[in-house]
């Protein structure tokens, strides 16, 4: 498989959802904001389908690149999804990427199971042979995407969400990207950055042949309070991910692993991504200000900026939650468009020639 080329400076992304529909609302405000790319979660009990939204968006933008953050391998058998997201590539002009993780408010809100790491490594094998044209014979002699050779699609790489060492191993090894969900604690960054190298290394791969990224809960304000309330809600569901299935993935330090333990195991899926919910009473404040990046703009622009510092190569930017005030959300998207992207980059930029 060939990785990505490497490239300078850094990609910032929108994480999002396909909102009430909005999908081309939504895509053409990020495109204005300067984002380089945005996702939508497959989150079929909670938005609108994320494929219809990404293709009407497609035809909607010029520049910006189309995500689904993330897919899972329990509710789509694999020629299904690479179906799905091949049709996308094809409409935005070689514009997508396809997110994975073991599953979450997917499979969750309907009853299932989230993937093991097993399962999620077979699933990502068979998803990249489809995805490449290749005939997929354990799933048959006629399981071929026939037409994405016809048509001359380029591949889609795909971009595996990861928390834990052995999801972080399995998409360094099998994936063109690999986005870390650890929060945006440097030494917790820097660990599963180390790993997914590790896991190349030891496949006899090349170390830095996978391109790395990194979720983050963002909300910039003047008010470093009403910024760290803003972005409660969001580094909930996040935290959330170090704890799924009642254990603490590697790399956690003490003061953290009670807080995520308690926000996991309290944690209500009726108010997912929402504030005013009862697991948010377990985060406290240092918790939120080390998980995430909530504080001034110049805050909240050496926080990025650092963590493009240990190598990553973009930025998966949760924003602040809309359940506040609308003025207040509407300036914290402001300031992180028109302050803090520039910012970053500017030091990016600067760090890249220095």
């Amino acid at each position: 498989m060939t990785a990505e080329s490497p490239r300078r400076g850094i990609q910032l992304w929108m994480a999002s959802s396909n909102i009430g529909g909005q999908a081309v609302a939504i895509a053409r405000q990020a495109e204005a904001q300067g984002f380089d790319g945005v996702t939508f979660g497959d989150t079929q009990c909670q938005s609108p389908d994320a494929f219809v939204g990404l293709t009407v968006a497609a035809a909607a933008t010029e520049r910006l690149q189309l995500g689904v953050g993330v897919a899972n391998p329990v509710t789509r058998h694999p020629s299904v999804l690479a179906c799905a997201i091949a049709t996308v590539q094809l409409a935005s002009g070689g514009r997508t990427v396809l997110g994975m993780g073991r599953g979450d408010s997917a499979v969750t809100k309907i009853g299932l199971p989230a993937a093991t790491v097993g399962e999620l490594e077979q699933y990502l094998v068979r998803l990249q042979a489809y995805l490449s044209g290749q005939l997929v014979s354990e799933d048959g002699p006629l399981a071929q995407l026939t037409w994405i050779d016809a048509l001359s699609i380029p591949k889609v790489p795909v971009d595996v969400a990861a928390t834990g060492p052995g999801v972080i191993a399995v998409g360094a090894r099998l994936a063109e990207r690999v986005t870390l969900n650890v929060g945006a604690d440097p030494d917790r960054v820097r660990r599963g950055i180390e790993l997914a190298r590790q896991a190349r290394q030891a496949a006899g791969l090349a170390p830095d042949g996978v391109s790395l990224g990194a979720y983050v809960n963002v909300a910039p304000y003047p008010d470093p309070h009403i910024a760290q309330e803003l972005v409660k809600p969001v580094v909930a569901v996040y935290a959330r991910f170090s704890g799924m299935g009642q254990r603490l993935v590697d790399g956690l330090d003490l003061r953290d692993a009670s807080v995520i333990q308690a926000v996991a195991e309290h944690y209500d899926m009726s108010r997912h991504g929402r504030g005013g919910a009862a697991h948010l009473d377990y985060l406290t404040e240092d918790f939120v200000e080390r998980f995430g990046v909530a504080g001034t703009p110049q805050y909240c622009i050496d926080r990025l900026a650092g963590l493009a510092a240990l190598g990553l190569d973009r930025l998966a930017i949760v924003g602040p939650s809309p359940d506040a005030a609308p003025e207040i959300v509407g300036e914290s998207r402001r300031l992180l468009s028109d302050v803090v992207f520039p910012g970053v980059r500017e030091a990016v930029a600067m760090r890249d020639t220095s």
